[in-house]
């Protein structure tokens, strides 16, 4: 009978050592996944062990453990907006960001504007008196009349985890600015409840009253948008004549559209390596050898003259203007295409 009772104990101590085993890999996946569990969430944890002891069957329960997930502070700020074409002495331009809160709690935001960026060639001037706004409206375009400025600890942005928000940075452009010059400006966005490095924990300052953690991006972000100065104006107009194969101007499968583009420049400044480009339209073909610089004709092959029909991608004319200024006055580019 002692060997039967030191087997069941070997068996036993066996059944609980997988049973830790099982317990330790369970905690560990929790752990791996709670980045995105929401603060204030109780994850509690128990586990059996069923075994045979003398021919009776025995469940033995261990105690459950609990523990409450904390509130991990991360924040991102994306530009929004391509690169902003302004001219000298433009005022309030905007550049769209979004502000999201990438932790799991509920969190606040501090927003601030810098536009004295090292690296570029001109600071833009932060629109008085308010230079961040709400894109209230949700339209991506700034409208002074809709959308609601930004008042710092007054309606600071208050966002649910995921949740995110559109800002505007409004800026003045000095009237000392050239053309091809780039001007930055930044949009930071601060955890109201702290910064630090990853891992600082704030006691009691989560959602609940849970700990607030710091997680990766220290609790504070940022991002740049430009301004580039286009002081060279133009007059860009396009045109199209229709000649079908009966003689007439029907627009039917087999007729010829003969696409004719004028490009002026009407400011002073000069518009450096000009390049026109035009998609073949969807549903029509591209009449080869018809491209036409000024009445000249362009080849469709890259060679030495200025034209190309370029198949690398969707089938595009190019024409390469050069450096073009008032002085060189109306450049007409012509091409045609087929109905199919």
């Amino acid at each position: 009978m002692d060997w039967q009772i030191q087997n069941k104990r070997e068996t036993q101590r066996r059944l609980l050592l997988q049973f830790v085993t099982t317990v330790t890999l369970l905690l560990s996946g929790l752990s791996a996944m709670a980045t995105g569990t929401p603060a204030g969430t109780v994850i509690q944890n128990s586990a059996t062990i069923d075994f045979d002891l003398g021919g009776t069957p025995i469940t033995l329960t261990s105690n459950t453990t609990s523990i409450t997930v904390a509130e991990r502070i991360d924040v991102t700020v994306t530009l929004q907006s391509a690169q902003v074409q302004v001219s000298a002495g433009d005022t309030i331009r905007a550049i769209l960001f979004r502000v999201t809160n990438i932790g799991n709690g509920t969190e606040t935001f501090q927003l601030a504007i810098d536009s004295v960026l090292a690296g570029d060639d001109f600071d833009p001037l932060p629109s008085a008196p308010d230079a961040i706004f709400f894109d209230t409206d949700g339209s991506g375009d700034f409208n002074i009349a809709n959308d609601l400025p930004y008042s710092p600890g007054a309606n600071d942005p208050n966002l649910a985890a995921d949740a995110s928000v559109d800002i505007f940075l409004v800026n003045d452009i000095p009237g000392t600015v050239v053309n091809g010059n780039i001007g930055r400006t930044e949009l930071t966005a601060t955890s109201a409840t702290g910064t630090g490095a990853p891992g600082t924990v704030f006691p009691g300052l989560g959602d609940g009253g849970v700990d607030a953690v710091v997680g990766t991006t220290g609790g504070q972000a940022a991002d740049v948008g430009e301004y580039i100065v286009v002081d060279v104006q133009a007059n860009f107009v396009k045109s199209q004549l229709v000649n079908d194969q009966f003689g007439g101007t029907e627009p039917i499968p087999g007729a010829t559209i003969t696409y004719t583009v004028t490009i002026e420049i009407t400011s002073a400044g000069t518009a450096t390596a000009s390049v026109f480009r035009d998609v073949v339209p969807a549903n029509s073909t591209y009449v080869a050898g018809s491209i036409l610089l000024n009445a000249a004709s362009l080849s469709d092959a890259i060679d030495a003259d200025a034209g190309e029909f370029d198949t690398s991608g969707a089938p595009t004319i190019v024409v390469r203007l050069g450096d073009l200024t008032s002085a060189d006055g109306v450049q007409t580019v012509e091409f045609q295409v087929t109905i199919n």
